[in-house]
């Protein structure tokens, strides 16, 4: 799908579709590329030709691919979040700075951009140029990862209340749920990381905007705020599943202990009627006439003996 915006009273205005030709490509502030088939990607090859990567390029990780300057302009691969089936997931954007146009190329319907958009249209978005259409992306992508991280932060409490205080709940769903967390936070995590790295290298060839440059060194400081967030959030998933793992532990060491316990208490018996199950012809009990019901009382008292000293003791707690 292919979109694009020109420039209004300071606000992104999408150019219907029905209206978009080359005269309007051209000159369009922003192009928006989302899942392009081979008809769009040519259209657009056709004009700026070498402007929109590959595939495989988009995913590179190492930074020399996802951040450089060539004769097309500025280029940042940035990762971007995104819910499916009730996880998250991360999807590389392609943003290609040219002089007074943004080309962005992506393979998911990311939310940031729906929301981007249905901003627009209600004039909510201050943004007259190319650069400050990256730089409210950026803002709009930070204030995504930001609601998202008070969302894992409500979870989090969610779950520290199942592990810590509900004595019914289940630490095997508990653990689940953490690795969950635990998932969705390092996903968080990478994209502030990457966008931080975004940011910083998109700040160094912008310094002719000094606006846009200001904007993005506010994003900077919130990213910095987020940073922090994640660490805290990452460190209490931690001490949450050392939790659940440390009560599962309790709960197999009384398996075990009980089990224990009953070897110890049935030995001796075991011990007795092992004695008297020998088959010796000379064994004065076997003519006594009390000697079975005696053999049964030793066995009974040598079970009971170690069960009442474990009691005394407090074991059996």
């Amino acid at each position: 799908m292919l979109r694009a915006f020109n420039v209004s009273g300071n606000c992104p205005v999408e150019i219907p579709a029905r209206e978009l030709g080359e005269p309007q490509l051209r000159a369009a502030a922003w192009i928006d590329l989302q899942e392009p088939t081979e008809a769009e990607r040519r259209a657009i090859d056709a004009l700026y030709p070498a402007s929109l990567p590959d595939a495989d390029e988009v995913d590179e990780i190492e930074a020399s691919a996802r951040y450089f300057v060539d004769d097309q302009g500025i280029h940042v691969h940035s990762s971007f979040l995104y819910q499916t089936e009730g996880r998250h997931e991360t999807a590389t954007v392609a943003f290609t700075l040219r002089e007074g146009q943004l080309l962005t190329l992506r393979d998911v319907d990311l939310a940031d951009f729906r929301l981007y958009r249905m901003r627009t249209r209600r004039r909510q978005v201050e943004a007259g140029s190319a650069v400050a259409i990256m730089a409210s992306l950026f803002d709009q992508k930070v204030e995504n990862l930001a609601d998202t991280l008070e969302d894992l932060h409500l979870e989090s409490q969610i779950i520290s209340h199942l592990v810590l205080e509900d004595v019914a709940a289940s630490m095997e769903n508990a653990i689940d749920q953490l690795a969950r967390l635990e998932d969705s936070c390092g996903k968080v995590r990478l994209c502030v990381l990457d966008t931080q790295r975004s940011i910083s290298f998109l700040i160094r060839h912008i310094r002719h905007h000094p606006g846009e440059v200001e904007a993005l060194r506010e994003v900077m400081r919130d990213l910095d705020t987020l940073m922090a967030h994640t660490n805290f959030l990452f460190e209490k998933v931690n001490f949450l599943m050392d939790a659940a793992l440390g009560f599962i532990n309790i709960e197999q060491n009384q398996i075990i202990k009980i089990f224990s316990i009953a070897a110890v208490v049935f030995l001796p018996p075991t011990l007795v009627a092992s004695i008297y199950g020998m088959n010796f012809n000379l064994m004065p009990e076997l003519e006594w006439p009390m000697g079975y019901p005696l053999a049964l009382g030793i066995m009974v008292l040598s079970g009971l003996a170690p069960y009442w000293y474990f009691k005394r003791k407090g074991w059996l707690k």
